[in-house]
């Protein structure tokens, strides 16, 4: 085989959002509002559940995880993004783009186990409810969130690794607003049966293996909800898991959306909204669902914001 005369990409282009140049001052101020909300919002979350000794249960703790993932998520993606809707040049180092691309995966793996993982805290909470306190000790919820974050980060090491042993050699185009595998591989001009395996693989463990224990989780909570005489006492024990049930449907939705739905002439303006729900939407809402019907939280809050006035 011949060596390769390919000159290595030092930077991609970005196509970015949107393609109205004249309104690129006024998204720029809604994402940076948006963008300050995630941050704020989720910031409060965790400060409420670290400094509010009845939030100290299994719930709080993987609430307080899934607050750092939306946090990390958005950070990974809109700075970047901002700045290149003020920007002319709208580029990314290669660097830049693999670090971001680390980030991303990184955060939508975590956020994807994690998920599960709170449907487990659920089932048990609503099915053992008097095997709970064994069942989901302090221990137990340190390893369940250890375990989340080492088998996302494996998962987004190797998708990075894999996608640093290709070779770009033009174009440099990159047909969306960040740095995501299936743009980025549409660059290569190398073989990706390497990358195509893993992403076979992580769409099947990560992806639909947690989609079904999710859903595995769920039906069983609602069969055990059905069978509750009262209807206090099925409304109490939905009002437990209403909000995480929110929540994956929002975030299970624009994935399915995303990446199952057929392609058409459009698929591109479609993913980059998908993306945006995801990669903004979706961290914005979540402490709003977390806490417009939860009275603790509103308590801690409370003390949060006294505290600071004194």
């Amino acid at each position: 085989m011949e060596p390769s005369n390919h000159t290595r990409v030092t930077e991609f282009i970005m196509q970015g959002l949107f393609d109205h140049p004249h309104h690129q001052g006024l998204f720029f101020g809604l994402f940076l509002c948006l963008y300050t909300a995630v941050v704020m919002g989720n910031s409060l979350i965790i400060a409420a559940i670290v400094f509010h000794p009845p939030l100290h249960s299994p719930m709080y703790f993987f609430i307080a995880n899934l607050a750092v993932v939306d946090i990390f998520c958005t950070s990974s993606v809109l700075p970047k993004m901002m700045k290149n809707l003020i920007q002319e040049k709208k580029t990314i180092s290669f660097d830049g783009c693999m670090a971001q691309l680390f980030a991303f995966t990184l955060s939508g793996g975590t956020e994807l186990v994690l998920l599960t993982a709170m449907s487990y805290d659920r089932y048990v909470a609503i099915c053992h409810p008097l095997r709970y306190v064994n069942l989901m000790t302090k221990r137990i919820c340190i390893s369940l969130a250890v375990g989340v974050w080492a088998v996302s980060i494996t998962n987004s090491l190797v998708h990075t690794l894999l996608m640093l042993r290709l070779d770009f050699c033009g174009p440099k185009l990159i047909q969306h607003f960040f740095c995501e595998i299936p743009p980025l591989l549409a660059l290569s001009c190398s073989s990706i049966y390497f990358n195509e395996i893993m992403i076979f693989i992580a769409n099947t463990f990560l992806a639909m293996g947690n989609f079904l224990l999710t859903t595995v989780s769920y039906s069983f909570i609602i069969i055990t909800i059905l069978k509750i005489q009262s209807f206090k006492g099925k409304q109490r024990a939905f009002s437990t898991c209403s909000s995480h049930l929110l929540v994956v449907t929002l975030f299970y939705s624009s994935i399915i959306y995303t990446y199952i739905r057929p392609t058409s002439s459009d698929s591109l303006a479609k993913d980059k909204m998908a993306a945006i729900m995801y990669t903004l939407v979706i961290p914005t809402m979540n402490p709003l669902i977390y806490t417009l019907r939860n009275k603790e939280v509103k308590v801690a809050f409370g003390k949060i914001f006294s505290f600071r006035r004194k």
